[in-house]
């Protein structure tokens, strides 16, 4: 069994890994999964242009000079970052020192232009697991799923499935690809600016740290076009990022996969979920929820897996037979999974989705009749007939708490 990673650039057009009331039906829209291990290769356009950015972020200058707001400066500077020598491509160059590990030092200055259209488009998929503290079913594997065939979602993804997109960043071996769901920000109604996702699409777990250049593409590739009919598009096409590109102000993932995550084996798969805040590259001052017109609540009281009658999960798979290119879902009845004595027990559904849908949300339909997140793709088989995801108690809660915090008094 492998964890659901990150897809790189060089490999041929593929993208990058609760509780909900006692009353869960049929599933509704919500995010990508993406199950095996993402690997990660070099990308063929590492190229980036001038940082700049709102909220916090590198931003140009009257005069062509790059200015930096003081706290960020303080934090490049305590890391030892020299921003000139970042954005001059010094963000390509990775060693054991290079990684910023602890939860505390995420750093993402916005390289305006980084991610077009090609980049994007060739970017792969990687892999990672999950943890959580629900205990009442600890230790329970049921019989594995049979497979349930990822069907295609109708374009235009903005209008039937708005809350899903493409996450893009880089890692040692070059751009990488996961999948991410918009959701609802209780300390901004109606105007969130939080996406959920896996915790190995944002940081690389025990050996590792934050992964680089974390952006945000909602209804990417809108119209669903084949990585054939999108090779040689126009940079930045609206079908390609129909509400822009927007860049990660702030991650956060659990304690538990920073210290135990791992790219094969399930570890730390329990609790492989993240949060992050994102920022426009450019010109946006709406939200990112009114932007979509769209977002999910989070269920963290989602009952054990028998008491639900479906999940969906939605990615943008990229290992094949699919390209990475186009959005995809399972429905199924979820089962349970246990990696490890005392560890939680996940959620796992029949599904043929592959790499690159990694942390792409789970949906289910509560007592309101309405969908909400309840999972996240976590890991799969290589053969990939199924996938798991984390079900999300109070080590997910809090990380979602805090971000929705940290950003409570900024409008």
């Amino acid at each position: 069994m492998r964890p659901i990673r990150p897809t790189s650039a060089a490999r041929g057009g593929r993208s990058a890994r609760r509780r909900t009331s006692p009353v869960l039906a049929a599933v509704g829209l919500a995010a990508a999964l993406a199950l095996t291990a993402t690997a990660c290769g070099p990308s063929e356009d590492n190229a980036g242009g001038e940082p700049s950015a709102p909220a916090g972020q590198v931003t140009g200058g009257t005069d062509g000079k790059i200015v930096i707001p003081d706290d960020l400066k303080d934090r490049l500077k305590e890391h030892g970052v020299d921003l000139d020598k970042w954005k001059g491509g010094a963000w390509k160059d990775w060693s054991r020192d290079d990684w910023l590990r602890e939860a505390e030092d995420y750093i993402n200055p916005i390289i305006e232009d980084l991610w077009d259209a090609d980049r994007m488009r060739d970017a792969e998929e990687p892999d990672r697991p999950v943890d959580n503290d629900i205990s009442d079913d600890e230790g329970v594997t049921d019989p594995t799923p049979a497979p349930v065939q990822a069907q295609p979602v109708k374009s235009p993804y903005t209008a039937g499935t708005p809350e899903a997109g493409k996450l893009f960043f880089d890692g040692p071996e070059g751009a990488m690809v996961c999948s991410a769901t918009v959701v609802k920000d209780p300390a901004h109604p109606g105007k969130s600016n939080m996406v959920w996702t896996a915790g190995h699409c944002v940081h690389a777990g025990k050996k590792g740290g934050w992964y680089r250049n974390i952006a945000f593409v909602p209804s990417y590739n809108d119209t669903g076009r084949s990585a054939a009919e999108l090779d040689g598009a126009p940079k930045n096409e609206k079908e390609i990022a129909p509400h822009g590109v927007w860049w990660g102000d702030w991650a956060q993932t659990s304690s538990q996969w920073i210290a135990q995550g791992g790219p094969t084996g399930g570890e730390g798969a329990p609790y492989d979920f993240a949060v992050l805040h994102v920022t426009p590259e450019k010109g946006n001052r709406k939200s990112l929820e009114e932007t979509v017109g769209s977002a999910l609540p989070v269920e963290f009281d989602a009952p054990a897996a028998p008491s639900i009658a479906s999940m969906t999960a939605t990615g943008y798979p990229a290992a094949p037979p699919f390209d990475g290119q186009k959005q995809f879902q399972c429905a199924d009845k979820p089962g349970r999974l246990s990696i490890k004595a005392g560890e939680p027990t996940m959620y796992r559904i029949g599904c043929t989705m592959t790499g690159g849908s990694s942390g792409g949300g789970w949906s289910a339909i509560g007592q309101d009749g309405k969908p909400a997140l309840v999972s996240n793709t976590s890991i799969g088989p290589v053969t990939a007939g199924w996938l798991a995801g984390p079900r999300l108690g109070k080590e997910a809660k809090d990380i979602f708490d805090t971000v929705s915090g940290k950003f409570a008094d900024k409008s």
